[in-house]
């Protein structure tokens, strides 16, 4: 408690020292001291002590176990008595504090008996204080999940627990009691496991609600916050609680949201309530959907927020970002709630009723209504997507009018909306509008009175989210280190085509030009950004505006060396990079050299720990590294050490007990995220996190682009980068470390086989295979998000690929379990997903989200399918033991009840396993699998592919299933929609497998018939690659005169010259170039012995262009 450092620092060694070696004398001290000490101060920090003493969790030697018995006894006792008579409310919210924490370990092992008996009778006595009353439900509240999974104790007593819940939720007098019952209620409900537990405690709602409006009648409003975060909790984990009455309770809500006269932290939260009732998609999808007359006024309360926003001089003339100028915090609260309310419950619901508030806006006098129902529409364009695309124009109209209003604010919002617009409605928005968009946001660059509307044209606004997944997506943008405005080019140039972006770039870069020697350093940046986004949109067709805008960027570079002007530092190293990525390193190779110079001047330099400069270095080192290639090599050893340090970051993270007193230091600050697990709350500073993530990218970035030359690295990346699969504090960190697998492996290799790995052989790389491959099966059994689980198996694949016959037995075992593994899990998402279709609100909506959720388990069983594949390529026959246990997974994949993809899927795991194991798979029974009449296509064309596989290398085994499969091939071949768009593939796919029957098992089929049946097929043309294995073998029958083929007498000469002249004018696609030397060939040879009638008959029959083909290609 001492001011001094050195004096707590000392006593906190004593107090550590006492701790392990007298545990019961200090346990039973301070104990004492709280029990009897008359200061409160001693008191209070006795309780402190106690709880981090009983929380301790040394794993050597947890504290509760190393005291003796008696000394827990009389702790224990002590506590309750302590609780029972102290007079100072916070003190005994510590004490209830330390108390719940022991009773979390003691009450499962039945090792505190008294407790429960003394907490029933504190709540329940009539004799009972209130403040007693309070600490008793807070620790109940503390403990409710310890309770709710004790099925012994919820059975009998959760009558019990509901009669004093609901006694204490209507105490008459004290408010702090009936905010403690209801926490209890809300811990209690959100625990239990059972629906039925959970509908036992459903008449206590009215109550709890009760607590909440008793609390704002009688003027208790910080009362009414704590019950309103409590009940935000509800709605969040158990939001089904709520349905039955979930008219009156979000009627209760928006009471309070459009209620002027309370506070404004009071309202938002009655917002946040009914906006986290909308996000809980999974437990209660579309229950808010079915209140639109609710939504339709939360959305109009969302709109007057945004009207609360002052006009101040500082925004009109600053000279950096400073975006928060005249914005309030009703402002801010109302564009994230818009963003999720629209998210949450799609446009279907929210276009409705925008579209009826934001044309008033609109036509309101006000400038802020103006300015309010432009921004409305940017926020609500990523939820709304789909039903705006629809609207297109109307949203395209609404936005651009607004770009001549004579207020300036008026004209950013517009601009900002475009560049929002840009990202959520792209490509359409560019690819329908940009005749109208590019020339408004060019105009806008005239306004030279308003370098905030040039900051929004040109890139000073909110960034969109960048994708850190791909290394390569990585390098084509920079990070959003900062919350920058919309940046309406950057924004409509990054889902531009060159070609859509050419004609404007005159006019573009002209205008980027004059802005970029403006003296307003905001207006500056917003011009570099802009200059970056066109050239990496516009690619090589920037090459013509190099010379004239190089030489602006790199005097920014040198010069722009003051603190007041670092991030214009850094975004001109982005728009050099970026430029010199787009016109390609021959444009840029001289410029590069003097650029390079000025980065390790800089990467040598002290710099602070807030400078932009490091984050935006290391993106360009790495943009710099893909423009020269290898010409890079000599400056790794300049970049390699600070990228390793960045990627070697510690996660900045403080935990601290989600009940306790002790907020998370600089908890105001943004850089800091706070989330709460279980009874932790855990804070976490962002800004390390991101400048990890964008390091782990670079470091995949030059693997990927040097190979080989990347080699000397990859004994301190790979170190760096494998641990970090299980990174769970960041997943752009874990994206990165998994991308980068292969690239490691790869490198290594390569130097390996060419020489360039120091004398080390090929056991280098198994070391590296051996360390990279069972970590990535390790990550893969404990990742959360099935979209990484899904770029994990993608590695793994190239990392097996890259390994080949390295493998161990062993590992090849463990990879098949954790292929198991996924499978169930992914099958228990699934089916998860199911139940929730059955909830009595699942609507429409709520059908298309779960679709797109159950595709990215599509895009897993893909990433299996082709792992095995790897698997089956490399070990073919010996990997059939394995593929025996995986088949009892996949075989359930091909029912009817799985989807079309997943059926797919299925089967070319199964054609794969045909193909490499050959007779030794068809022993399996696989013909079954290749039923060719599937409903869906693309089905249909993966078991008619099988088909073909087994008969050609089934051999002996497939030839008693020849009968059956022609049956089936025929079927596809001879249906009566068989040459429409959609069954095409499958038609090629079904000829080519009944060619191969012809090649492999004539002597068991009636070749006078099948043979010239196929030939009747010919020539395929829509699947490519079986084209040419078609065509191809077709040639070599006819090269060997094959009499089935050409029937009595030669009577099929004039099919298959018609055959070869329409393969001949499908040039390329339909035949190799040997083959189409072979057919001509063979027409030569036709040409010269058939007599001149037959010929003459036979050249009549032909199309004129097939008749063209032949006399070209004859007569040269």
């Amino acid at each position: 408690m001492s001011a001094s450092n050195e004096q707590r620092s000392h006593a906190e060694s004593l107090f550590n020292l006492c701790r392990d070696l007298h545990p019961d004398a200090l346990a039973l001290k301070l104990a004492s001291v709280l029990h009897s000490s008359p200061a409160l101060d001693f008191r209070a920090m006795s309780a402190v002590l106690l709880r981090k003493l009983l929380t301790h969790r040394d794993s050597d030697a947890p504290f509760w176990p190393r005291l003796s018995p008696s000394s827990q006894t009389s702790l224990k006792s002590l506590l309750l008595a302590v609780l029972h008579q102290e007079p100072d409310r916070s003190t005994a919210k510590k004490v209830a504090d330390t108390i719940s924490a022991l009773a979390v370990s003691l009450l499962p092992e039945s090792a505190w008996p008294d407790l429960l008996p003394f907490l029933f009778h504190a709540v329940s006595a009539s004799d009972a204080s209130p403040r007693l009353q309070e600490s008793a439900l807070l620790i109940f509240s503390q403990i409710a999940y310890v309770l709710a999974d004790d099925a012994s104790f919820i059975g009998p007593h959760l009558t019990t627990l509901h009669s004093l819940l609901l006694a204490a939720l209507s105490h008459p007098s004290a408010p702090d009691v009936r905010v403690a019952a209801l926490s209890a209620a809300v811990n209690l409900v959100t625990s239990l496991e059972s629906t039925a537990d959970r509908n036992r405690l459903a008449e206590l709602l009215p109550a709890m609600m009760r607590t909440l409006t008793e609390s704002l009648n009688s003027g208790h409003e910080a009362a009414a916050q704590e019950a309103l975060e409590l009940l935000v909790e509800l709605a969040g984990a158990e939001p089904r609680f709520l349905r039955r009455q979930i008219g009156d309770v979000v009627g209760a809500m928006m009471q309070i949201a459009e209620a002027d006269g309370l506070e404004e932290g009071t309202r938002h939260l009655a917002i946040e309530f009914v906006i986290t009732l909308a996000e809980a998609r999974e437990r209660a999808p579309g229950m808010m959907r079915k209140l639109p007359q609710f939504l339709s006024r939360l959305f109009a309360v969302l709109m007057k927020m945004l009207l609360d926003l002052e006009d101040d001089p500082a925004w009109h003339t600053a000279e950096v970002q400073d975006e928060d100028a005249g914005e309030t915090s009703n402002y801010g609260v109302a564009q994230e709630c818009l963003d999720r309310l629209a998210i949450a419950v799609g446009g279907n619901t929210i276009v409705p009723v925008a579209s009826e508030l934001l044309p008033a806006y609109l036509a309101a006098p006000e400038w802020q209504k103006h300015h309010a129902a432009l921004v409305a529409l940017a926020q609500i364009a990523e939820g709304c997507s789909k039903v705006m695309l629809k609207n297109l124009e109307q949203v395209v109209t609404m936005v651009l009018s607004s770009f001549q209003d004579p207020h300036p604010r008026v004209r950013w919002a517009a601009i900002n909306a475009i560049g929002q617009l840009s990202t959520d409605l792209g490509p359409d928005l560019q690819l329908q509008y940009h005749q109208r968009v590019l020339p408004a946001l060019a105009s806008a660059m005239d306004d030279f009175q308003n370098p905030r509307c040039h900051s929004a044209v040109c890139g000073l606004g909110w960034w969109p989210e960048t994708d850190l997944a791909s290394p390569k997506g990585l390098i084509s943008r920079s990070l959003a280190h900062e919350a920058h405005a919309s940046s309406a080019v950057l924004n409509f140039c990054e889902n531009c085509t060159p070609d859509i972006l050419t004609p404007y770039l005159d006019g573009i870069v002209g205008k980027l030009l004059v802005l970029l020697q403006n003296g307003n350093q905001m207006v500056q940046e917003g011009a570099l950004t802009a200059l970056a986004s066109v050239a990496d949109s516009s690619q090589e067709q920037f090459q013509k505006y190099y010379d004239a805008v190089m030489p602006y960027l790199k005097v920014i570079l040198m010069n722009a060396t003051n603190k007041s002007n670092r991030m214009l530092r850094a975004k001109s190293m982005e728009c050099i990079s970026l430029v010199g990525m787009a016109v390609g390193k021959e444009k840029f190779r001289d410029d590069a050299k003097q650029v390079m110079e000025v980065l390790m001047a800089l990467q040598g330099s002290q710099m602070e720990t807030d400078d932009p400069t490091t984050s935006y270095m290391l993106q360009a080192w790495a943009r710099l590294c893909k423009c020269l290639g290898q010409d890079f090599l000599p400056y790794m050893n300049v970049v390699m050490p600070p990228l390793l340090q960045s990627a070697q970051l510690k996660p900045d993270v403080t935990i601290t007990s989600a009940g306790s007193d002790d907020d998370i230091e600089d908890s105001d600050d943004e850089s800091v995220e706070t989330i709460t697990l279980g009874d932790k709350r855990i804070g976490i500073r962002t800004s390390v996190l991101e400048e990890k993530a964008t390091a782990c990218n670079m470091l995949c970035c030059y693997a990927d682009e040097l190979k080989e030359g990347f080699y000397p690295w990859i004994d301190q990346v790979a170190p760096t980068l494998v641990p970090l699969l299980k990174f769970y504090f960041h997943e752009e960190v874990r994206k990165a470390a998994v991308a980068a697998m292969p690239e490691l492996l790869r490198s290594a290799k390569l130097a390996v086989e060419k020489g360039q790995a120091q004398g080390r052989d090929e056991s280098y790389v198994k070391q590296l295979s051996d360390y990279i491959i069972p970590a990535l099966v390790e990550a893969l059994q404990k990742e959360p998000e099935t979209e990484i689980c899904a770029s994990m198996l993608d590695s793994l694949n190239e990392c097996m690929q890259l390994s080949g016959s390295l493998l161990s037995e062993d590992q090849v075992k463990s990879i098949v379990d954790q292929i198991k593994h996924v499978i169930t899990a992914s099958a228990s998402r699934k089916k998860e997903r199911a139940e929730r279709t059955k909830a009595e609100d699942f609507d429409a909506e709520e059908e298309e989200i779960l679709k797109e959720e159950n595709e990215q388990e599509e895009e897993v069983f893909d990433q299996i399918g082709d792992c095995l594949g790897t698997l089956i390529k490399t070990f073919k026959a010996s990997f059939l033991p394995f593929f025996d246990e995986l088949s009892l997974y996949i075989t359930p994949m091909l029912g009817k009840d799985k989807t079309p993809e997943e059926r797919r899927i299925a089967i070319c795991i199964f054609v794969d396993v045909a193909e490499q194991c050959q007779e030794a798979a068809l022993r399996h029974d696989f013909h079954s699998i290749f039923s060719c009449n599937d409903d869906n296509a693309d089905v249909r064309q993966a078991a008619v592919y099988g088909v073909g596989v087994c008969a050609e290398f089934g051999g002996s085994v497939f030839r008693p299933l020849v009968g059956e499969a022609l049956s089936s091939l025929n079927n596809v071949i001879g249906h009566p929609d068989a040459l429409q768009s959609d069954n095409v593939m499958a038609y090629d796919n079904a000829v080519s497998a009944l060619g191969k029957i012809c090649q492999f098992h004539r002597d068991g089929i009636d070749a006078a018939k099948v043979v010239p049946a196929w030939l009747g097929c010919l020539p395929i043309k829509n699947d490519l690659i079986e084209a040419k294995i078609v065509h191809e073998q077709l040639c070599s029958m006819v090269e060997r005169s094959d009499r089935d083929l050409l029937g009595p007498n030669n009577q099929q000469i004039p099919k298959l010259v018609a055959v070869f002249a329409e393969v001949l004018c499908g040039g390329k696609d339909l035949a190799s170039e040997q083959t189409v030397s072979r057919i001509i060939s063979l027409l030569r040879q036709i040409q010269q012995t058939l007599p001149p009638a037959v010929l003459a008959s036979t050249w009549s029959t032909l199309q004129p262009q097939q008749q063209l083909a032949l006399q070209s290609v004859l007569s040269s």
